[in-house]
């Protein structure tokens, strides 16, 4: 059923899709990871309880992959009862993608895209998170038939050297550095300029020069962590950090931020981030693209009958731009994951591979 625009069905409401009377079946917003959320959202309390708490979450939201293997393969094959359960209420866009397509029909899809674990594997060296020429032409594919953007926490900088497709929007910093399409040949550093669309965090910029010089003097002894400076947020990775010393790298980011009020902790995946404490976050900077190209409002009410947005992530960060779908009722939220976790998205695939067939099947069905 689309409400709005929204590929969602209530769970206590089944609807048979008309192909082969298979049913799309999907919740309504999760509420069991807010409680960590509310606590990232606020000035970090720099007292032990809430040490020991941020612990407790690193390792909860950081699973070893290679211990994981066989559990999951197992669920892939055998049809483990618990990823069945959440396949069902989070199905994937492959074996969806009619539904998708017919509720798209009539509007104007845009396209949105993390890029770490989405477009590209997660690697222990973030330096070395290349994506491949296949899924580069993928993404290419789709940014000439629909807005394309990226939105990620990495430097926007680094991510378009990355991707490298100037046709794209590209959403830097966890969306505080919005940059569009830059079509000049000429005058690049002009056209760069005048492309940029949103900073609404410039005036932290000092204080997070500060802060990540900070960062790097304290953690930089701890063996495998690395201090990532994304020009309006930082990251502190402790993906290569032996377990053991995890509660030391937290420590010293606790012991930097006492000196930085305006700044908040966040976390991903295998990966502290310290942010300004402004209301800002990839769900806003969903909303500001959405404006931007015509699109206000909570039902994309705009130009051409209305938005459908797709957006793709596989991080905690992204589950913000799923809650703005869900509140908007409106277009498609994709978790990349191939485990079961707690999620505002309403479909999913597994791997940057699948994001890629994905992505071929629009560009596909764009063309007939």
């Amino acid at each position: 059923m689309t409400k709005q625009g929204l590929v969602v069905v209530p769970a206590e409401d089944v609807v048979v899709a008309a192909a082969g009377g298979r049913h799309l079946s999907f919740p309504p917003p999760r509420t069991a990871g807010d409680s960590w959320r509310k606590l990232a959202a606020q000035q970090i309390d720099l007292g032990a309880a809430v040490m020991g708490s941020w612990l407790d979450s690193m390792k909860a939201s950081s699973p070893r992959h290679r211990l994981m293997a066989p559990a999951v393969a197992a669920a892939v094959v055998g049809g483990d009862a618990e990823h069945d359960e959440w396949m069902e209420k989070h199905p994937s866009a492959l074996d969806r993608f009619e539904a998708v397509a017919a509720a798209a029909k009539g509007k104007r899809i845009i396209v949105f895209l993390d890029y770490d674990g989405t477009l590209s594997p997660i690697v222990e060296d973030p330096d070395r998170a290349v994506m491949t020429d296949e899924m580069r032409d993928a993404v290419r594919g789709v940014a000439a038939r629909f807005p394309t953007a990226i939105v990620s926490g990495r430097c926007r900088d680094k991510v378009f050297s990355f991707v490298r497709l100037a046709e794209l929007y590209y959403a830097g910093s966890h969306g505080m550095d919005i940059q569009g399409p830059i079509t000049k040949v000429t005058a690049e550093a002009e056209a760069e300029e005048e492309s940029v669309l949103c900073q609404p965090a410039r005036e932290f910029l000092p204080m997070i020069g500060e802060a990540y010089a900070a960062l790097v003097a304290k953690v930089g002894d701890i063996p495998g962590a690395k201090v990532e400076n994304n020009k309006f947020c930082l990251s502190v990775h402790f993906r290569c950090v032996d377990e053991k010393r995890w509660g030391a790298v937290a420590e010293q980011v606790r012991e930097v931020l006492r000196d930085y009020p305006r700044l908040r902790l966040t976390q991903g995946r295998k990966v502290l981030e310290i942010r300004p404490t402004i209301k800002w976050d990839k769900g806003q900077a969903l909303e500001f693209l959405l404006g931007a190209l015509g699109f206000s409002g909570e039902d994309g009410a705009g130009q051409d009958g209305g938005a459908f947005p797709i957006y793709i992530g596989d991080d905690r960060t992204d589950e913000d731009a799923f809650r703005v779908l869900r509140a908007r009722a409106q277009g498609a939220g994709i978790l990349v994951s191939r485990f079961p976790k707690d999620t505002c998205a309403s479909f999913s695939l597994r791997d940057p591979a699948e994001v890629k067939e994905f992505l071929r099947k629009l560009v596909t069905c764009s063309s007939t």
